[in-house]
C-alpha cells in the first residue's frame, strides 16, 4: 500500500525532478490516505492515532494543543463577538478546519447559553479523518444543538453569517523562496538518492531521502516576493540568502471567501506578524515549523505524513487581499487582548470553585492563552465585515492594532 513518501516520489518523477515546496507540502499534510491529517494510523509502528488524532496532549498521542483543546472557556470568550454579531447579521456559522470538533460545539452550547445560538453551524473540512471526529466530539452536545451542524463539501457560492477560520492559514501550503543580492530564486525538492532507496524511506541515520533544489522563480513569483520585502522597509538588493515564505494559498483561500461573504464577517484566529515582522531582515531563514509529540524541529524534509508542518501568517498580506474584495477590516489585536475585551478573565471568575483541581487547571489554561511569553501575543485575531454596523465589534474595544498592518513603501 503507497505510504506518504511513495506519493511524493512520484510526484517529483511526474513533475521533471523538481517539486514545488507548496506542493510538497500538500501531500505531506493532506493527500488521500496517507498525508498527516488524513491519516487514522502510525505508517511505521501501525498503531491507531489517539482519539483527537494530531491535537491534543502528548499522553493522549497528540502533537500539538490548539486553544480549544485548552479550557471551554476560550469559546465562551469568542462566543460574546459571535453574539453581538447575531444581533445585527445572519446568525450562522461557517466554520474552516474544525480541528476536533472541540470549538464547534463549545461554542453552540455558550451561544445557546446566552440566549442566541446559530440557526446553523457548517464546517468545511477537508479531511475525511478529522470529520470523523468532529462528528464523534459533537455527539457529546446537547442533541437539539448538534442538529444543527452539517458538513460541506465545497464552498458556497454566497455566504450570510460569520465565518471563522482558528488556526487554519498556518496550514495551508506555501511557496519558499530564496532573496540574495537581488535575485529570487523558489526553493523546491528533489531526490536526494535513487528512486529505489526513496521509496524505502529514510536511512538509518534518519536522513530525509529528499534534498532542498533552487532554482530561478518564475517572473510573477519574484515580482510578488520583491514588492512584500520593499513594503517590508528593504530590498530584495540587500538580501543575502534570506529564505521565507510566500502565502500564495491562503491568499487564495482569503480571496475566495471574503468574496462570497454577502451579509456578515469573516474571523480569523493564528500565530502571525504583520509585513514588517514578518520580512524582517533578521527574520533570515522563514517561519517554517514542523510539530511532532510536542517537539518542534525545522526540517520539513523529514518523515513526510508523519509530521505537522505549518508557517506563520502574514496578516498585512490577508488584510490587504480581503480588502481588495470590499470587505471592512473591523479590527486587528492580540489574541490576548481580544480573550480580554470579550470577557474571558469574568467567565473564569464566574466558574464554582467548588472544584479545585479543575479550576487551577483553568486558571493554567487561561494563562497560557493570554500569555505574552506563551499564544497571548504570538497569536492574532484580525476580522473583516461586509452589510454590518461600523461600530467597533466587542473583541477589538480596546488595544486595535489595524494600524500595524500598513506598508511601510
Amino acid at each position: 500500500m503507497p505510504n506518504c513518501l511513495t506519493r511524493i516520489t512520484h510526484a517529483i518523477d511526474q513533475a521533471g525532478g523538481w517539486l514545488r515546496f507548496d506542493h510538497y507540502m500538500a501531500l505531506a499534510l493532506y493527500a488521500p490516505g496517507v498525508g498527516y491529517y488524513e491519516r487514522r494510523d502510525d505508517q511505521r509502528t501501525g498503531e491507531s492515532r489517539g482519539p483527537t488524532g494530531p491535537i491534543g496532549p502528548a499522553a493522549r498521542g497528540g502533537d500539538f494543543i490548539t486553544a480549544p483543546a485548552l479550557t471551554p472557556l476560550f469559546a465562551g470568550a469568542l462566543s460574546a463577538q459571535l453574539t453581538q454579531w447575531f444581533e445585527c447579521g445572519p446568525a450562522q456559522v461557517l466554520e474552516f478546519g474544525a480541528g476536533t470538533g472541540q470549538l464547534a460545539a463549545d461554542l453552540l452550547v455558550a451561544c445557546a447559553q446566552a440566549g442566541r445560538a446559530p440557526e446553523t453551524y457548517a464546517i468545511l473540512e477537508v479531511s475525511s479523518a478529522m470529520r470523523e471526529r468532529q462528528r464523534a466530539t459533537l455527539a457529546r452536545i446537547p442533541a437539539e444543538l448538534a442538529a444543527r451542524v452539517r458538513w460541506l463539501d465545497h464552498l458556497p457560492e454566497q455566504i450570510d453569517g460569520v465565518v471563522l477560520a482558528n488556526e487554519l492559514l498556518d496550514a495551508l501550503p506555501v511557496r519558499l523562496f530564496v532573496a540574495d543580492r537581488g535575485r529570487v530564486l523558489e526553493r523546491g525538492v528533489m531526490h536526494g538518492v535513487t528512486r529505489d532507496d526513496t521509496v524505502a524511506g529514510p536511512d538509518a541515520a534518519g536522513q530525509s531521502p529528499f534534498v532542498w533544489s533552487d532554482r530561478a522563480a518564475d517572473p510573477e513569483f519574484a515580482q510578488a516576493v520583491t514588492q512584500a520585502i520593499e513594503e517590508a522597509g528593504w530590498s530584495v538588493a540587500d538580501a543575502r540568502g534570506y529564505l521565507s515564505e510566500w502565502p500564495e494559498q491562503a491568499l487564495g483561500w482569503a480571496a475566495s471567501v471574503a468574496e462570497r461573504i454577502r451579509h456578515g464577517a469573516l474571523l480569523l484566529i493564528d500565530y502571525g506578524f504583520p509585513r514588517s515582522e514578518f520580512y524582517h531582515p533578521a527574520r533570515h531563514t522563514g517561519t517554517l515549523m514542523c510539530h511532532t509529540q510536542h517537539r518542534s524541529h525545522p526540517d520539513p524534509l523529514l518523515d513526510p505524513g508523519q509530521r505537522d508542518i505549518t508557517a506563520h501568517v502574514d496578516f498585512s498580506a490577508i488584510a490587504a487581499t480581503v480588502l481588495g474584495t470590499g470587505m471592512r477590516c473591523a479590527g486587528y489585536t492580540s489574541q490576548a487582548r481580544f480573550l480580554l475585551n470579550c470577557g474571558l478573565l469574568d467567565r473564569l471568575s464566574a466558574l464554582p470553585p467548588a472544584a479545585i483541581r479543575e479550576h487551577s487547571a483553568q486558571i493554567a489554561a487561561v494563562q497560557l492563552l493570554l500569555s505574552e511569553a506563551e499564544m497571548g501575543e504570538l497569536f492574532k485575531v484580525i476580522a473583516f465585515t461586509r452589510a454590518m454596523p461600523e461600530t467597533t465589534p466587542l473583541g477589538f474595544g480596546q488595544g486595535d492594532r489595524t494600524m500595524s498592518l500598513e506598508r511601510r513603501s
